[in-house]
């Protein structure tokens, strides 16, 4: 670099010494020198000595332009004072050389300085444009033809501005510089292979250009060479079958794919519009559309799995192009199944009604069940609601048999509302029910049942025949034959039949009759209370189912007693039956209130001594009602004398006493109308005649000992009647030594049978089965109760007066044929017993009633 800069100077030293010999100074720096380089020695070259040139003020004289240099006062040399740019001072002129004046004073001189700028390569080729845009049709542009080029420009001169071109790689293209005369150089862009838009649209190629300085600089263009399209490409879809799935439930509108065609072709040639074809099934064309221009297939109408699970589509694409190309695609459309079907039951098979002893496991119906879905959304499952008495078994897939599980009862379920349900396993489940009615056909199974096993009837005697007594009912819960019932009596036993001795036994239905229909009991004759208490039968309900079926019911008709009996009277205790029955008979009357004096046809008969004090018993009137309770309910009434007497009767005992002590001014006789009536509803009555006769005390007491003796002469006979003890006061001296002997040797006798008891049976009383009624008389009242059977009659002990006790069984006589060892004689047999100990507290009594008084 050093040797450099001194050959300069040399040449500069050379140069100041030829302009001095011919009166001008030249210098040449080059451009873009710095500032501060000495161009030249300018005070020097000019001939001035050291310091003059500042003395003389050397200076450089303007003229119009900045020179970019300036003459140093200290040293009057020529240096640069600022850039120099050749290009900017000279352009393409060349040589560059600047004239400049030098100015010395004292004297005022001028010199002339030519500074030439010499070039260095400081510009690089220059494009007119950054880029360049060519178009070139594709195919129908030859290989070989050319378009020409603007080449670069460069501010050097010289070899500097000597440009060369290069043309980035391609196989396409290439360049063509040409120089000649007139033109000069001329570049081309070659085409050496033709152009296909749609493989390379626009081809992009550096143009670049260099100049010949060192180093060399370069300048480049970008070419941008589009290629014109023509319409050979058809359009394209990036697939040629398309897969789409959509769900059954879809509703219309929703998209189902956006198909996109491409066409390499450019404009109208890449314009592509769309169409839709339906390969399969042909009925779906309705069922889809696509926009021309988007290519977006949407849902125009319903999907349906069940109907069609699978479409195929095709979509043709269509340029628009002079000559239009098409592209085509397929589309598969998967509908997938959803849950939009219930599962569905059918009947195929129904056998009903079932017989209600059908066996368990009997096949009542078979059920087909199916469901249209598929998957999880078609596996259905069954049941039946309720779970009893029917249940569900599977025979093989989708078929289902009803089958009896539990005995069927039709009296307790006539009539099953059955309700099969099936439920698929879809999310959410569908569900289906389907309704059965099966009825349950009647089987005899029941027998006819009675309300009650023992009816008990009440009816009153001496009803009408025909009366209708009871209503029975017997429920048979069958229905139609097997459900009706028809009545009978039963003829198997006639219990309960209370007849009188010696009529026999009588068979129910001879008293009652029951309607086979109605079931009403019907009265065949009048009922007598007196023959007849209670009737026992059985009455039956048969069905008329196969084979019959029964039920029985006891039925307990009580009679009722009316008042249809008067009072009786009887003959006093120890009297002969004979005598009884020719000396008294009883009158009734049916009038509740006595008017007159009631008829009898016999009279009764006693004795009273003078002096009986009052309330002596002279004679008791005994009576007896067939009737029962009130009706036999009995009151004693001294009808005659209606006037004071002296005697009166005991209202319910029926005893005849003294009303006051008895004095020879009553009279001999005294004749007694006695009316012995009933409190029924109307009062029935019976009056006796009591006639007594006043005596002295021993008359009274041998008319009394004849009167027990001569049980013969019934004309004396007083029926009903006991005589008094009131004679028997009047003879106390007589009697009174009797009185003691007979003491002593009852003592005696007494003594001997109490012994006797101890080693020997005591006297049974007697009496017929059944309980026995007690009645007993008292001062209160008396209740008598008779049947025309066995009687026991007792006396009882220690009573200042002798009472009746009738001991009456209630009881019905046994059946006909040969008698049981328990069964009693017949009532004629029995023995009317009377205790040793009661007759002698009887006598006792009699005897010592005149002493104690």
């Amino acid at each position: 670099m050093g040797e450099r800069c001194c050959a300069v100077l040399r040449v500069l030293v050379l140069q100041a010494a030829w302009a001095l010999a011919g009166g001008q100074v030249r210098y040449s720096v080059p451009e873009e020198a710095k500032a501060g380089t000495v161009v030249g020695r300018l005070a020097q070259d000019l001939g001035l000595e050291a310091g003059e040139a500042e003395a003389r003020r050397l200076r450089l004289v303007a003229q119009g332009r900045r020179a970019s240099v300036e003459v140093s006062g200290a040293s009057g040399a020529l240096l640069v004072s600022s850039r120099l740019d050749r290009e900017e001072l000279c352009g393409k002129s060349a040589p560059c050389a600047l004239r400049l004046e030098v100015l010395l004073e004292r004297p005022l001189r001028v010199f002339h300085v030519q500074l030439e700028v010499t070039d260095i390569n400081d510009n690089a080729p220059i494009f007119p444009a950054a880029r360049k845009n060519l178009s070139i049709a594709e195919l129908t542009t030859m290989p070989g033809s050319r378009f020409p080029l603007e080449g670069a420009s460069d501010a050097d001169i010289g070899a500097n501005a000597q440009l060369s071109y290069t043309l980035s790689p391609s196989e396409h293209f290439s360049l063509d510089l040409q120089k000649t005369e007139e033109d000069g150089e001329s570049l081309f862009l070659v085409l050496r292979k033709s152009l296909d838009r749609e493989t390379i649209p626009v081809h992009r190629l550096v143009l670049t250009a260099t100049d010949g300085g060192r180093p060399s600089l370069t300048g480049t263009m970008e070419l941008v060479i589009s290629v014109l399209d023509v319409n050979d490409n058809m359009p394209q879809f990036n697939q040629s079958v398309y897969k789409v799935q959509l769900p059954e439930n879809a509703e219309r509108g929703t998209l189902i794919i956006k198909l996109n065609a491409t066409d390499l072709d450019e404009g109208s040639n890449s314009k592509v519009s769309y169409s839709l074809q339906i390969l399969s099934p042909q009925d779906g064309r309705d069922i889809f559309r696509i926009d021309r221009n988007s290519g977006e297939i949407r849902l125009a109408g319903d999907l349906d799995f069940e109907d069609v699970s699978l479409y195929r589509l095709q979509v043709d694409a269509t340029d628009k192009g002079t000559a239009p190309l098409s592209g085509h695609c397929k589309v598969v459309l998967e509908v997938l199944d959803v849950n939009d079907n219930a599962p569905e039951v059918w009947v195929t098979s129904l056998s009903v009604p079932v017989p209600e002893n059908a066996s368990v496991g009997t096949v009542v119906a078979l059920l087909s069940v199916s469901d249209r879905d598929s998957g999880a959304n078609g596996r259905v499952r069954c049941w039946v609601w309720p779970a009893a008495p029917f249940g569900l078994e599977a025979t093989f897939a989708g078929s289902y048999s009803l089958v009896l599980r539990e005995a069927l009862d039709r009296e307790r379920v006539s009539e099953y509302e059955v309700e099969v349900r099936a439920e698929d396993g879809g999310a959410p489940a569908l569900g289906t029910r389907r309704g059965l009615r099966v009825p349950v056909s009647d089987v005899n199974d029941n027998a006819p049942l009675f309300a009650q096993a023992v009816y008990t009837v009440l009816a009153r005697e001496n009803n009408a025949a025909g009366a209708e007594l009871a209503r029975l009912w017997a429920r048979d819960p069958d229905e139609a034959g097997n459900g009706r019932v028809s009545y009978s009596v039963w003829e198997g036993a006639a219990g309960g039949v209370g007849a009188a001795a010696g009529s026999g036994w009588r068979a129910a239905s001879s008293y009652v009759s029951v309607d086979a229909e109605s079931g009403r009991v019907w009265a065949l004759q009048p009922l007598d209370y007196e023959e007849l208490q209670v009737l026992q039968f059985e009455v039956r309900a048969v069905d008329a189912g196969e084979p019959p079926l029964c039920g029985n019911a006891t039925v307990q008709l009580f009679v009722l007693d009316e008042n249809d009996n008067a009072p009786a009277l009887l003959p006093p205790a120890g009297s002969a039956p004979e005598a009884g029955a020719v000396a008294a008979e009883a009158a009734s009357s049916s009038s509740s209130s006595f008017v007159g004096p009631m008829s009898g046809s016999g009279t009764l008969w006693a004795w009273a001594a003078w002096g009986a004090p009052a309330g002596q018993v002279v004679a008791k009137i005994r009576a007896v009602d067939a009737d029962s309770g009130y009706n036999a309910w009995l009151r004693y009434e001294l009808w005659e004398p209606r006037a004071k007497g002296p005697f009166r009767v005991g209202l319910y005992s029926g005893e005849v006493s003294t009303a006051r002590p008895l004095d020879e001014a009553d009279g001999a006789r005294h004749t007694l109308l006695i009316v012995v009536r009933d409190h029924g509803e109307p009062a029935r009555s019976a009056t006796a005649t009591l006639s007594v006769s006043l005596l002295e005390a021993n008359e009274a007491v041998l008319a009394a000992g004849s009167s027990a003796s001569s049980s013969g002469s019934g004309s004396r006979l007083a029926l009903g009647v006991d005589v008094g003890g009131a004679a028997a006061s009047a003879a106390t001296n007589v009697w009174l030594v009797v009185a003691i002997c007979a003491v002593s040797s009852l003592f005696l006798l007494a003594l001997v049978l109490y012994g006797a008891s101890r080693w020997a049976p005591r006297a049974a009383v007697l009496s017929g089965p059944g309980p026995t009624t007690l009645v007993c008389a008292s001062e209160v009242g008396s209740w008598s109760y008779s049947q025309r059977h066995s009687r026991s009659l007792c006396v009882a002990d220690g009573a200042a007066k002798s009472d009746l006790m009738v001991f009456s069984p209630n009881f019905p006589p046994p059946p006909p044929g040969a008698a049981p060892k328990d069964t009693q004689p017949e009532p004629s047999t029995l023995l009317h017993t009377v205790s040793d100990t009661a007759l002698l507290s009887f006598v006792l009594s009699q005897t010592l009633a005149p002493l104690s008084a």
